[in-house]
Parts: C-alpha cells; sequence; structure tokens
C-alpha cells in the first residue's frame, strides 16, 4: 500500500491529484491550512484530513507528529499548496508581497520536505513531487508563441523558479529519493478565474505521472503532460 501526503488538496489540482491517486489504489492524506475545507474534501474523496499550515513550523510539525503516529510513515510527498500573489503591476510589487508568495510557494517547500524526510525514508521507493509551473521555466517564459512568455507575473515566476531550482538541488542531494518537479500547464483553477484550457483532470497529468513513478523512474526532472520541459 503506498501512502500518499497532499498539501492543499482540499480544491483544484491537489483535490483532483488526491482523487487519481485514491482510484490507483494509494491511500491519500488530505493536507489542508483550513480544517473545515480540508475535512469536507477527504470525507468526500474518503480520505483522511491532516491540518498543515505550509507557513508555519509548528502546524507542519504537528502535521508530521500526526502521521507518524497514525500511519508511521508515507511514500510519497506531493508539496502542491501555492500562492499566486497580488495582480499588481511590477512597479507596486512590494518586499512584503514578495515575502507572502515565496512564504507558501517556497519556503513552504522547504519547511514540510525537512520535516517529512524522516517519514519518507521509511519507504522502500520514496518520491516527492513539487508542484512547479512552466511560469518558472526560462526557456518557456523567453517564448512569445507560449503563454508563459506572454503573461507577467514577477513574483510568482520567481517562485517556481525557486522550485524548480530547490527540486534539482534535492534530488541529487538525495540519490536514494526520486524528487520531480511537475507544470500542470494552463489549467482551469481559481488561480486563473478559471480561464485555462486545460481541465483539473488534464492540469494532474503530470503530477500523478510523477507520483506512481517506479523505483527506476527519474529524479530530477521537470515536466508536463507532454513531457520534460526547458529549464
Amino acid at each position: 500500500m503506498t501512502t500518499t501526503f497532499i498539501t492543499g488538496a482540499n480544491k483544484s489540482l491537489g483535490y483532483e491529484t488526491a482523487r487519481r491517486l485514491i482510484q490507483t489504489g494509494h491511500t491519500v492524506l488530505v493536507g489542508a491550512r483550513d480544517p473545515q475545507r480540508g475535512r469536507r474534501a477527504a470525507d468526500a474523496l474518503g480520505a483522511r484530513f491532516v491540518q498543515i499550515d505550509v507557513t508555519d513550523d509548528a502546524s507542519v510539525a504537528a502535521a508530521a507528529e500526526d502521521i507518524e503516529a497514525r500511519e508511521g510513515g508515507i511514500d510519497v510527498l506531493i508539496n502542491n499548496a501555492g500562492v499566486f500573489g497580488p495582480h499588481l503591476p511590477a512597479d507596486q510589487l512590494t518586499a512584503a508581497d514578495a515575502s507572502t508568495v515565496f512564504d507558501v510557494n517556497v519556503l513552504g517547500i522547504v519547511r514540510v520536505t525537512h520535516a517529512f524526510l524522516p517519514l519518507l525514508r521509511k519507504s522502500a521507493n520514496p518520491v516527492i513531487v513539487n508542484v512547479s509551473s512552466g511560469m518558472g521555466s526560462f526557456a518557456l517564459t523567453h517564448d512569445p508563441e507560449r503563454a508563459e512568455g506572454r503573461n507577467l507575473a514577477p513574483l510568482y515566476t520567481a517562485s517556481k523558479a525557486a522550485v524548480t531550482m530547490l527540486t534539482t538541488q534535492y534530488a541529487k542531494s538525495w540519490p536514494d529519493m526520486k524528487v520531480n518537479a511537475a507544470d500542470p500547464g494552463y489549467t482551469a483553477t481559481d488561480f486563473n478565474g478559471h480561464s485555462g484550457p486545460q481541465t483539473v483532470t488534464e492540469g494532474t497529468d503530470a503530477i500523478v505521472e510523477l507520483a506512481t513513478i517506479g523505483a527506476d523512474g527519474p529524479t530530477g526532472t521537470f515536466r508536463d503532460r507532454h513531457g520534460v520541459l526547458a529549464w
């Protein structure tokens, strides 16, 4: 039995990832900051809810302790929780805005991964999937033919570039684990007012693929539903 913990799993991509992994036979733990929404999502999915605020060290530690006491360990960690940040012109963005975005998107991954490493190391095939974005790709954001190259979001793009680099560094640091980054693509979620052309199922293809790799699977890669992406 594969046990998977997903942050930000009460809605959108996190919820759909949980639903699909449960269908494959995973035991899924739904991580969410809001207890009411988290429990509602977990009940609907037939999963267990674990409260976690990825910006709070104590909350992250409590979540890890709860899982150690109940499940003993995990096989897959999906760092999905993220925020887009304020929709403002670059000259109006402040350091406080940057701190808010990076605290969730980057430091949140560091907090959760650090706390959950002992749980992952109990697995015969430990896997980490960091949900990044093509908006964090230097190549894609310089391509005017792609949506990533036509949209400006300085703080979000910078945070996702950091997520992808963090992924490669973790992968090299822990050769006994599979650590990869997934780009959901332009998916209809509340991030974009549900304007994306992809469904949430299509948007979770890469996440689910990387969450279900075997011991001989890739590590240190960045991919979307169509394949490997340029950095």
